[in-house]
């Protein structure tokens, strides 16, 4: 038998055509159990978290059968209450399915706390300088005390306590400096 004959025999095109139903059944039957276990035609509207507790997240979000993960902390805003949402994902007006997980990132309870360097012997403006850079402040009452250096650092306080190299505080602190007045010998 000849490919040609064989290709336009009966039995061949009723395998063809058989192959062609089943595929158009198994396509249809896919995407009608696609539709059911996705959930195709419902969606919920994503609440506005920002600025809410983890306690009124997790309350609003179970009314709405929605779940949350929270995946990081952001720096300290203090415009944000303690522990609220910052940020979420996906934003707020987006729409969920049920049971779909919403992405939150938190404010911190207070800023990130600071090393502070060793700046004894140093500038009062390579002090102020390095200070701003590590993210404290400098405040503009000035200590002197009796020393050779004038302006020269000799040491640090913080709410009029003495602070040491390899202490920390929070950022945006204000560090008041100790400076030589240059009258010593």
């Amino acid at each position: 038998m000849s490919l040609f004959k064989f290709l336009i025999s009966k039995s061949f095109l009723k395998q063809v055509v058989f192959a062609i139903i089943g595929l158009l059944i198994f396509v249809f039957a896919l995407k009608y159990w696609l539709g059911i276990t996705t959930n195709h035609d419902q969606k919920i509207q994503v609440p506005n978290l920002h600025k809410m507790s983890l306690e009124d997240v997790d309350l609003k979000l179970k009314e709405m059968n929605l779940d949350f993960i929270v995946i990081d902390s952001a720096s300290y805003n203090p415009e944000y209450p303690k522990k609220s949402v910052i940020e979420q994902s996906p934003e707020a007006g987006g729409f969920v399915k049920e049971k779909r997980k919403i992405y939150l990132t938190l404010n911190p309870s207070k800023y990130r706390d600071i090393t502070i360097p060793d700046l004894n012997g140093r500038t009062k403006r390579q002090a102020t300088s390095q200070l701003r850079s590590i993210g404290l402040n400098v405040g503009t009452e000035f200590t002197y005390v009796h020393d050779i250096g004038k302006d020269v650092v000799r040491g640090l306080r913080y709410k009029n306590k003495v602070i040491n190299p390899g202490d920390k505080l929070p950022l945006n602190s204000i560090v008041d400096l100790v400076l030589g007045d240059g009258k010593g010998n």
